[in-house]
């Protein structure tokens, strides 16, 4: 486990990661949790006191790695942009699940799989939270319709939130 105290920043323009707020992994922080890797790798520990599993560290290069700190842990550490936090990491290995109503549909459509499976697990696990995120059957059955479709399609999360967000808009 590695102990350090690190800023909340703030991106401002910087493509898929515009406004994100985190905290930089500097490479020899990086090194002890997992040496010689320069992959997106998952995290489990605390910020502040609060816990933190299956996060992952993007990488950004010279081997320093972020941390995505959402809005969620923002309100439960109470802390902003520009303020220091105690984080303590260690690598998680524990295995994520993905949804299994997403997985069988995906699995009806064999393309769709072979499109999901070759996608970074960081980014199976994007699609898969979102599904996981729904209040609702409703909504589960929209969004995992949605993410089949995408799949088929071969789009990103971003490029499929993007596609999402516009049919919404043109249904209200």
């Amino acid at each position: 486990m590695v102990i350090f105290n690190a800023q909340l920043q703030k991106f401002g323009s910087k493509g898929e990661k515009t406004g994100w707020t985190y905290i930089e992994i500097p490479a020899e922080i990086a090194q002890q949790l997992k040496p010689g890797y320069k992959k997106s790798f998952r995290v489990k520990g605390k910020i502040d006191d609060h816990k933190i599993a299956a996060i992952a560290l993007t990488p950004i290069g010279e081997g320093e790695f972020i941390l995505a700190v959402n809005a969620s842990m923002r309100k439960v550490i109470k802390k902003i942009e520009g303020a220091f936090v105690d984080v303590k990491l260690e690598v998680d290995k524990q295995e994520l699940i993905h949804d299994a109503d997403l997985i069988a549909c995906l699995l009806e459509e064999d393309a769709a799989h072979i499109y999901y499976k070759s996608l970074p697990l960081s980014h199976q696990n994007w699609f898969s939270n979102w599904v996981k995120g729904a209040k609702t059957e409703v909504t589960k059955t929209k969004r995992i319709a949605s993410v089949v479709t995408s799949c088929l399609q071969k789009l990103s999360f971003q490029e499929m939130m993007k596609s999402y967000r516009e049919e919404k808009k043109l249904i209200q």
